[in-house]
């Protein structure tokens, strides 16, 4: 079975990634607008009826902005826990409420849906019961940790139980403190739930690397407080420092934020 993995969109204006076989997928979050992720999909020959479902998150506003015109309009079903698709219903971005296509999933039960085993975890960040993705496709293990404050020993768990990692590398450190944001918004960043730095994944990485980790994508990269070459170098130092060679070990990539990455392939 091939598994086909693309990222649509990874920063602070959206977030959305694609997993799938060669006849169907999952959407991870829906933070850009339906139209944009069907025209992004299809450039690559995948059709959004061949869309299975999609996993919410979080209900911040640039994960779940695409939602109900998946839900719907298309009537995708949308999975999340019960006090996420609560708060994905509060949030001011969602002018269509999400009725029929709820569903409700719990962290650490994992559930089937085709040839996806899926299991949600708890991360720390300051949405509504926020969570982590673990997949297994295919004999592959990904897992999606887009938007967490710190590595807490869950996460780490799944992690290392990783082939192909999503995790965010939002900003650069010097880049926050002597940027412009006000304090207030500098400290909700920086805090245990907020955002993940180059450095907190980079030293997280080099000091739990495994052999039976394939690929890093480092996602939700910050427009402001970060740059992908600042996120690539910093984490390809690391690994380098601990003999752990990029390319040659481990492949690594910085998203883009607001355009797709290639479809990547794996037998």
């Amino acid at each position: 079975m091939k598994v086909r993995f693309m990222s649509l969109a990874s920063g602070s204006s959206g977030n959305c990634y694609y997993l799938g076989t060669e006849t169907y997928g999952i959407l991870i979050d829906a933070g850009i607008a339906t139209r944009t992720i069907k025209k992004y999909l299809k450039e690559v020959g995948i059709d959004i009826e061949s869309i299975r479902a999609v996993f919410i998150t979080h209900d911040h506003a640039d994960h779940i902005k695409g939602a109900a015109g998946l839900g719907e309009k298309l009537h995708i079903p949308i999975y999340a826990t019960a006090r996420t698709h609560a708060g994905i219903n509060r949030n001011y971005c969602m002018r269509e409420k999400l009725t029929t296509s709820v569903r409700f999933l719990e962290k650490g039960q994992p559930m089937q849906l085709a040839d996806f085993k899926i299991e949600s975890f708890e991360v720390p960040h300051d949405g509504t019961d926020n969570a982590g993705y673990f997949i297994e496709i295919g004999g592959k293990t990904f897992a999606f940790l887009t938007d967490l404050g710190e590595i807490t020993s869950t996460a780490a768990q799944y992690i290392r139980k990783a082939n192909y990692l999503i995790l965010e590398a939002n900003y650069d450190k010097e880049m926050l403190q002597t940027g412009p944001y006000p304090f207030h918004l500098k400290e909700r960043i920086a805090g245990p739930n907020g955002h993940l730095c180059n450095s907190e994944a980079a030293n997280f990485l080099a000091e739990n690397f495994s052999k039976h980790l394939y690929y890093i994508w480092l996602c939700h990269l910050s427009k402001d407080n970060n740059h992908p070459e600042l996120a690539y170098k910093e984490v390809e130092l690391k690994l380098n420092e601990r003999g752990i060679g990029v390319g040659r070990d481990v492949q690594l990539c910085a998203l883009k934020r607001t355009t797709p990455s290639e479809l990547y392939e794996f037998e």
